[in-house]
């Protein structure tokens, strides 16, 4: 049976990578072709293909393996669950490989973008702009159709100039703002919040007015310390939980 063939990545050393490798292989799944093999290669082979240690393979898998994306079987292999639910939790553990790796696998359509004034509330991260170009896009669940969250771009003009919308349908804006609009990252801070669901998120998202949802704000600079996009994400929060690894020293 021919397994199922992860993509690459360039580990940080400064970060667990039992976690980037699982995020890795995480998006890898999430993103998979519908006619992609179930199984995956052996713990030895998946630990060769990332070039760390059976152990942190190990774990890596452990992790996919209670998000339910994969289920283990004792002299059978390790297979991708065909039916696996993409609400998996919300969390923030710091490299962009990560935050692209969160983001991807969910099927996504643009709502509507074009130039927008500045928000009242986001004034500090574009001191010397009066507009952005705004993008609104939906994220739906691959297997049910189910909307899962709706987020909120807003870029700097010369930098939305760079890509168009069929780039933003195929990967996350982290990833467009990296690979396709040659911005060089040097930082995301992210914060997250329980909000009540105002009338649009609550259309958009198919849940009542009111109900519970995480409201996360990721605002992203480039290698000079100038903001180039501020995201607001909202998820159902019925579907996401919101989780922060902390490494001892």
């Amino acid at each position: 049976m021919t397994a199922f063939a992860p993509d690459s990545l360039v580990l940080n050393r400064k970060l667990p990578l039992w976690y980037q490798v699982s995020q890795s292989l995480r998006a890898s799944i999430l993103g998979r072709l519908p006619q992609a093999p179930l199984r995956l290669p052996t713990e030895d082979r998946l630990a060769a293909h990332y070039g760390v240690s059976v152990l942190t393979m190990r774990q890596a898998l452990k992790e996919l393996e209670t998000e339910g994306l994969i289920s283990r079987h004792r002299r059978r292999g390790t297979f991708i669950e065909p039916s696996a639910r993409r609400g998996a939790p919300v969390r923030l553990l710091g490299s962009v490989d990560a935050i692209v790796a969160q983001q991807s696998g969910e099927p996504t359509t643009v709502l509507g973008h074009g130039p927008a004034p500045v928000p009242a509330a986001l004034t500090e991260h574009f001191p010397d702009l009066t507009d952005v170009v705004a993008f609104r896009r939906l994220r739906c669940d691959e297997q049910s159709g189910e909307p899962t969250n709706w987020a909120e771009n807003f870029v700097r003009p010369e930098l939305a100039d760079r890509f168009d919308l069929a780039d933003l349908e195929r990967w996350p804006m982290t990833k467009v703002l990296r690979d396709v609009a040659g911005v060089r990252i040097s930082r995301i801070t992210d914060t997250v919040e329980a909000r009540l669901a105002d009338p649009q998120t609550a259309r958009l998202l198919e849940v009542p007015l009111l109900s519970p949802i995480l409201h996360y704000t990721g605002v992203t600079y480039d290698e000079g310390g100038r903001v180039v996009d501020v995201v607001l994400i909202h998820y159902r929060g019925d579907r996401f939980s919101f989780s922060v690894t902390l490494e001892a020293p």
